[in-house]
């Protein structure tokens, strides 16, 4: 998976960046098909914002989370995505099995 980390209106320490990289690593248990992912941290006066866009095949997937902490930010964050990796992932599944008997119509079948 190919991470990229950037920060808007501060610099991303390497402590921030390693919380990141750990937290965002669980998504490869769930989903091995993450092409590029690209994480944006913003620090306001009270809101802590983080964002990632996810490429996955054949799909690119967003969120956003909103704290007072940054790193409960960061956790927020990566809960949401995981349960969005988890939900494409089944969607992903269940068609790439459709069986060609469920196409057919019942005239076909009985003749």
């Amino acid at each position: 998976m190919n991470l990229t980390i950037s920060g808007r209106h501060f610099e991303v320490t390497p402590a921030i960046r390693d919380y990141v990289t750990n937290k965002l690593s669980r998504l490869d248990r769930h989903f091995d098909r993450v092409i590029e992912s690209q994480v944006t941290l913003s620090l306001e006066r009270l809101k802590h914002t983080a964002e990632i866009t996810l490429r996955v095949y054949g799909k690119d997937i967003h969120c956003a989370a909103d704290n007072e902490n940054l790193y409960a930010a960061i956790d927020l964050l990566a809960d949401k995505v995981d349960r969005q990796i988890v939900k494409v992932k089944g969607k992903m599944q269940n068609h790439d099995h459709e069986s060609v008997k469920h196409l057919e119509t019942p005239a076909e079948s009985a003749g």
